[in-house]
């Protein structure tokens, strides 16, 4: 098998002006330098990012969680607006609660718009259920947050659905490549 021009990896601060490019262009400026460079230097934040060697945007993508007590709580996960559908989603989440089971987080949840049917569909094939609803929780549009959890990170079965994931997901990476 051929090395992909693809890395995870955790992010540092010379990736901070990239990072800022593309939270402009998945959110329109959701987060500052100050809020990113404050998640950099939290040793309870986990702030990952996808990059490509052969694309002209290099940061194809983020995702990040809070560890708070047992529990990730995945606060962004984002994929270049031009690179949607390629699978890129499905490996940061994979590699943020991976990250979290190697943390020994033992369950994970975020907030997701109620109407992103496609983050909705990603969470839930990763075994997300809904849990509740935030009303009026964006302030944008006053659109609600569905409350998604997962239990159960350091159970042996979710351990091997980890690892299917991880197959899965380099198998269709190696086919867009």
């Amino acid at each position: 098998m051929t090395k992909l021009p693809l890395e995870i990896r955790h992010l540092t601060p010379a990736d901070l002006n990239a990072v800022l490019e593309l939270d402009q262009a998945c959110f329109g400026g959701l987060w500052t330098l100050e809020a990113y460079q404050r998640e950099l230097d939290s040793p309870n934040s986990d702030l990952l990012g996808l990059f490509s060697s052969v694309s002209v945007n290099r940061l194809l993508g983020i995702c990040c969680f809070w560890s708070i007590l047992d529990e990730a709580h995945i606060t962004i996960l984002a994929v270049h607006p031009q690179y949607h559908h390629q699978g890129f989603g499905q490996a940061l989440l994979y590699s943020v609660l991976k990250t979290a089971c190697d943390r020994g987080l033992e369950r994970a949840t975020l907030e997701v718009r109620a109407s992103n049917s496609a983050a909705i569909s990603l969470y839930q094939k990763f075994g997300f259920k809904t849990a509740g609803r935030r009303r009026r929780y964006y302030k944008d549009n006053d659109e609600d947050a569905l409350i998604l959890w997962l239990p159960d990170l350091q159970h042996p079965e979710f351990q091997q659905t980890l690892e299917n994931w991880c197959t899965i997901i380099s198998d269709r990476l190696t086919k867009a490549s």
